[in-house]
């Protein structure tokens, strides 16, 4: 006796054809969405980190910033720099919580906030504290890290404070380095009416003051001291030269975290520069 052949109608052939085309046809319009989004995001982004960075005698500043390296995550990585009204100068860099374009929407709307308080007051605690309580009213369900800082060109003082953010490293041509361990708040966003404590210093003979986020020093398998010990070295190394050179050796260490987030690096160099030596790039 023959096999006995189970056979497929064809009505229940064009079913299962109809499904996987239905299907298909899902899958792709996800695509599209979230290829969309990711574009959206991108082009925030690039609009934020687009700023024209402020030039001054005796400071030097330079900023990088490293997208994620796997798949279509966009993060809320940024730095800014911006002439404040009393003749000072005011940086921040900064993290947006999430990888996405709210995310990158909403790190939009805190560059823009603390610009628009530091109108008002360009001292870094009240421009932390101010900003943080418009975004808590704004209730976006995300937190911010965020370290603002005011350069003053007369007399040359560095005020800093820190929201949640991961600590600065500063070097010196005379040897000295440290990372910066102040007391901060917690990240903008989470608790109306968090105080910010900042901290002076004068930033005399030659030096760098580096500032970046979590994705450049920390990642898996690659704990934060190594990462700040890392920078750390480099800073030393190389304070004395342009602050190109050394954001763009900073923000290669994000390369050996293992880790898939956005990075950003802001430098802010003063002093002599270092004579470049003969053969040195």
């Amino acid at each position: 006796m023959a096999p006995h052949r189970r056979t497929t109608s064809s009505s229940g052939t064009g079913e299962l054809l109809h499904t996987l085309g239905d299907l298909t046809g899902r899958i792709l319009e996800r695509i599209k969405f979230q290829q969309a989004r990711v574009e959206l995001a991108a082009a925030l982004q690039r609009q934020v980190l687009a700023a024209e960075l402020p030039v001054l005698a005796g400071l030097q500043v330079a900023g990088r910033y490293a997208p994620a390296r796997a798949g279509l995550d966009i993060g809320g990585d940024w730095y800014d720099g911006f002439l404040m009204p009393d003749g000072s100068v005011g940086f921040a860099i900064g993290d947006v919580q999430g990888h996405d374009v709210e995310a990158a929407a909403l790190m939009g709307q805190v560059r823009t906030c603390l610009r628009a308080v530091a109108t008002a007051t360009t001292d870094p605690a009240e421009v932390l504290g101010r900003t943080n309580d418009l975004l808590v009213a704004m209730n976006s369900g995300l937190f911010v890290t965020c370290s603002f800082l005011r350069f003053d060109p007369v007399t040359r003082e560095l005020a800093d404070a820190r929201a949640g953010h991961v600590p600065a490293v500063w070097a010196t041509a005379d040897g000295h380095c440290d990372i910066v361990l102040n007391d901060g708040g917690l990240p903008l966003g989470i608790v109306a009416g968090e105080r910010y404590p900042s901290t002076r210093r004068l930033l005399t003979d030659v030096g760098a003051y580096v500032l970046f986020t979590d994705g450049v020093v920390e990642g898996p398998g690659y704990p934060i001291e190594e990462g700040l010990a890392q920078v750390a070295e480099l800073a030393l190394g190389a304070c004395g030269s342009h602050p190109d050179e050394l954001a763009a050796r900073v923000i290669k260490v994000a390369d050996l975290t293992g880790h898939s987030d956005d990075a950003a690096v802001l430098v802010l160099r003063y002093g002599g520069l270092r004579p470049q030596r003969e053969g040195e790039v």
